[in-house]
């Protein structure tokens, strides 16, 4: 099974070792800050002025981002402060871990499977309470924009203001994604594990760098892939990977565990769909 998990890369790579699978762990990104942190400081002063009706946090990492930069200048308690006197919504129970942490509480958190789509239909459900017609929204970005998300709000009138906290590169040493990419081209892997969204635009970014792109789609077709929920599978979609599994709880225990557990049928199905 090819892993292009990073920061959690030998963590999944045991489980799959685990449930009886040969783990090929090849780190496909790692999470950079910003070279500028304007924007999040500018989002801060401007929360602090009481700009702001809605603020909605997408992730975890990218609140604790923000945190970190304002507590570099020395902003952290009139940051915290601020983000008490507005609305907070958030995509997920990672947000809400880190809002817990500092004595907060959101005003909405999006259901399982926690999509941007969960994110509105919660929102809409809170209508009499808060409306977005005309609303100033500011949305914390997760590596890259949202801009389902972002037009979703559009159309009820909010005003939306994005705050990109850090973003997704490369891995700097790309040795193990290439001896991935490699082995998958060569018809060496049978399944392919993501985690992330990014994971699968650098893997097809890193495969047409080496120029076996078409090779690489191609061997995707005949492996069984698995994403980890509903955002990752998107993406795939959208780079014309078809999705065969999706565990019953977006965590990677589950994904490795459940992989393992359908594996067989998958593979079937897919070699009478291709033959």
């Amino acid at each position: 099974m090819l892993v292009l998990e990073s920061r959690r890369g030998r963590e999944l790579g045991s489980l799959v070792t685990t449930y009886g699978g040969v783990p090929v762990v090849a780190p496909s990104m790692r999470e950079v800050p910003l070279e500028s942190n304007a924007d999040t400081l500018a989002f801060a002063a401007a929360l602090g002025r009481r700009e702001f009706d809605l603020v909605v946090l997408l992730t975890g990492v990218g609140t604790r981002a923000m945190l970190d930069v304002v507590t570099s200048t020395g902003g952290r308690d009139a940051f915290v402060a601020a983000l008490g006197r507005v609305k907070i919504a958030a995509r997920g129970p990672k947000p809400v871990t880190v809002l817990r942490e500092l004595g907060l509480q959101p005003w909405v958190v999006a259901p399982e499977p926690n999509t941007w789509r969960e994110l509105l239909a919660a929102l809409d459900g809170k209508e009499t309470d808060q409306t977005l017609r005309g609303a100033r929204v500011a949305v914390q970005e997760y590596g890259a924009p949202s801009p389902d998300l972002a037009d979703g709000l559009s159309e009820r009138g909010a005003r939306v203001t994005s705050v990109p906290v850090y973003r997704w590169a490369m891995p700097e040493d790309r040795r193990p994604l290439e001896a991935g990419i490699q082995a998958l081209a060569g018809g060496g892997i049978d399944a392919v594990l993501f985690t992330s969204a990014t994971q699968a635009v650098h893997l097809l970014q890193a495969a047409d760098e080496m120029q076996i792109g078409p090779a690489v789609r191609a061997a995707l077709a005949h492996c069984v892939v698995a994403s980890i929920g509903p955002t990752t599978s998107e993406e795939l979609r959208r780079q014309d990977i078809r999705v065969d599994l999706e565990p019953s709880h977006p965590k990677m225990g589950f994904l490795a565990r459940e992989a393992a557990e359908h594996y067989g049928e998958l593979r079937a199905r897919i070699g009478s769909s291709t033959a």
